[in-house]
């Protein structure tokens, strides 16, 4: 038997290639499970415990927001944020992280002896992110203080976050 094909040619019927030619074959999809309906409506993992609780409430009439950030939570007032709360118990900066900026550096120390600049970021160099650690003797009080300059809305604490760059390819 012949068939005439889109050029006019006619051929054998065997000759013209049918939709498995043209098309890849189709792939199993895998096998559905079947999921216990209980585990359904099964609450999430817990969430992680913010370290360090006591900075949110010190802020709690200024209705701090977290998110996570980095394995930690960073903690916004307004439209700024302010710290980063970190206890990750492996490192050497653990503790309260202020977002400040460095022209601030040294009247903040003045203030908070015990501030440092973070040596995770930016291969140890100084930037705009100052230390209160954990293990500093004065922690407590200190990161109060801290809390109490961010209530008076002093300036030298808190950055706003510039807009997000979205991922092109170059």
């Amino acid at each position: 038997m012949t068939i005439q094909d889109g050029d006019g040619i006619r051929r054998p019927l065997a000759s013209i290639p049918g939709p498995e030619a043209r098309y890849p074959p189709p792939v199993a999809k895998p096998r559905a499970f079947r999921r216990d309906p209980d585990a359904l409506f099964a609450a999430r993992k817990p969430a992680k415990k913010v370290p360090f609780d006591f900075v949110l409430a010190e802020l709690e009439e200024l209705g701090p927001v977290t998110r996570p950030m980095f394995g930690c939570h960073a903690v916004y007032v307004d439209d700024k944020i302010v710290f980063i709360l970190r206890d990750k118990g492996d490192r050497l900066d653990d503790g309260v992280w202020v977002a400040t900026t460095r022209e601030h550096h040294a009247a903040l120390r003045r203030d908070l002896p015990s501030l440092r600049s973070v040596t995770l970021l930016a291969g140890g160099s100084v930037t705009g992110w100052q230390l209160l650690p954990a293990e500093s003797d004065d922690f407590e009080e200190s990161a109060l203080f801290a809390c109490e300059l961010v209530k008076r809305r002093d300036v030298r604490i808190g950055k706003v976050p510039g807009a997000r760059r979205s991922r092109t390819k170059r």
